[in-house]
């Protein structure tokens, strides 16, 4: 009995975890870029946005609900990249608990190279958030410039995913 009550905790500490960060790592450009390439064989759905980006806060709960429905799918993974200052890191990790965002957040601590990368990424991103761009293989399938409808993210995701 003892050992089972211990295996419930943990299983349940695990679930609250993987429901919410509790710290955001801070990444450059060449970290995110990397960790791209890692995700060679899933679906990547990589948001770039900010707390203060209203488009942005909008469209989350949006994302939030697709990845709930995909988080099961191994071939399926959505990576949130902070835009805010790496100052601003603490409202950041509270802003994931308030909004009850799931999906793994990392803060792109690279805002003085911002001319170097965002061409990188695209080459036609003009550097306005929020910018969603979706990676199949390690190769970009998918640019979206501005806010995404639950309806066109989902159906990215649906023509890309099998």
């Amino acid at each position: 009995m003892k050992n089972l009550m211990k295996i419930l905790f943990l299983f349940f500490g695990l679930m609250i975890f993987k429901a919410q960060q509790t710290k955001v790592e801070s990444v450059k450009y060449e970290d995110l870029e990397k960790r791209i390439q890692q995700e060679k064989d899933k679906l990547l759905v990589v948001n770039f946005w900010a707390t203060t980006c209203a488009p942005c806060v909008k469209e989350l709960p949006h994302f939030m609900e697709i990845n709930k429905k995909y988080s099961e799918n191994p071939k399926f993974k959505m990576i949130l990249v902070s835009l805010d200052r790496l100052v601003d890191k603490e409202r950041v990790i509270k802003f994931i608990k308030n909004k009850n965002l799931t999906a793994e957040v990392i803060l792109l601590d690279d805002i003085k190279r911002m001319n170097t990368w965002i061409p990188k990424f695209e080459k036609d991103w003009d550097g306005n958030i929020p910018v969603t761009i979706f990676y199949k293989n390690g190769e970009k399938v998918h640019f979206n410039d501005g806010e995404m409808s639950k309806e066109d993210l989902e159906n990215t995701i649906t023509k890309n995913l099998n």
